[in-house]
């Protein structure tokens, strides 16, 4: 069976163990979670486990219809492969059965509800979101301001190429005698760039840096990074291109130089945000503070020269 491969028995911490010691360290090392047993009945749970780089590489079954609840894991990822039995998923009011051979995916906000068949075993997979940033950086893909979010949350896994073969490898790599710091990060690396280009994420891997570096991508990256601290030194490295050029690029293209363009640009959000009366707004310093105005004497005065009036004046007219 193809998940034969996926941790063996050499990685075993539980073997027909209580279910809620179990619990209890997949809590201390996998993520946070409240386990809801039968009444009947004396369940026994199994669980392997390695740690791989900054990942946590974890296979588990509970020997009862457990249910598993969570509040939002954070700052992790959990990509999870039903290898046995049946897994019912609940969220976004919806739900799903998941069979042998499909994948989960759970974003960092996104609440668990989980409830396992009696033989259910699967594996699962720890990332941190640190790392998909890291890769982001190091891929030169364009990281989303609220961080990477994969859009659809199941697969099955024959669809896509190479990836049960990847996390085999890294399975067999986290048994190995000797450890390899170093190439397990380099394992760690390959996976979640696997991750990204595989699945539907929100994260644009057109990297600046690439032919298409047009200033279409340039203000593409701008517009999704509004909120982040963005100067004209790490667009120029982004887009791979000298800062004389950058700012030529900005001249031809815009008629302002790239810090004029991202305020004039903040500027524009935010009073498209001050319009909107669905767009959620207390007050005028809040919104400003978000897109880095931190003075808010001149974050007035420049709206006022661009708009024609005050922020308040603008959030005064949509109520």
């Amino acid at each position: 069976m193809m998940h034969a491969q996926l941790l063996s028995p050499r990685s075993r911490i539980f073997d027909h163990a209580d279910p809620y010691a179990v619990s209890g360290y997949v809590n201390q090392h996998v993520g946070n979670h409240r386990l809801l047993m039968p009444r009947a009945g004396r369940p026994l749970a199994s669980l392997d486990h390695r740690k791989f780089a900054s990942l946590d590489l974890c296979r588990i079954s509970y020997g009862a219809s457990v249910r598993v609840t969570s509040g939002a894991l954070d700052s992790i990822y959990h990509l999870q492969v039903l290898l046995r039995g049946h897994c019912l998923w609940r969220g976004h009011g919806q739900e799903h059965y998941f069979e042998p051979g499909e994948l989960l995916l759970i974003n960092p906000d996104d609440p668990v509800d989980l409830t396992y068949s009696d033989d259910c075993e699967k594996f699962i997979l720890k990332v941190p979101t640190r790392l998909l940033e890291s890769v982001c950086d190091e891929q030169r893909w364009g990281y989303p301001g609220q961080g990477v979010r994969f859009l659809q949350n199941r697969y099955q896994l024959d669809q896509l190429e190479g990836f049960v073969n990847l996390l085999a490898m890294i399975c067999q790599e986290a048994e190995a005698t000797e450890q390899l710091p170093k190439v397990q990060e380099h394992y760690a690396q390959i996976i979640v760039s696997k991750m990204l280009s595989l699945m539907k994420t929100n994260v644009s891997r057109v990297s600046l840096g690439s032919s298409s570096a047009t200033f279409e991508a340039i203000a593409d990256y701008i517009a999704r990074n509004l909120k982040q601290d963005i100067d004209s030194e790490t667009l120029a490295r982004q887009a791979r291109m000298s800062l004389r050029s950058l700012y030529g690029l900005f001249e031809r293209n815009a008629g302002a130089t790239p810090k004029n363009y991202i305020r004039q640009k903040r500027l524009e959000r935010i009073n498209a945000c001050l319009n909107d009366p669905t767009c959620n707004v207390r007050n005028v310093t809040e919104v400003a503070m978000d897109y880095g105005f931190l003075h808010l004497g001149r974050f007035s005065d420049s709206y006022r020269k661009q708009f024609g009036e005050l922020p308040s004046d603008t959030l005064k007219r949509r109520h």
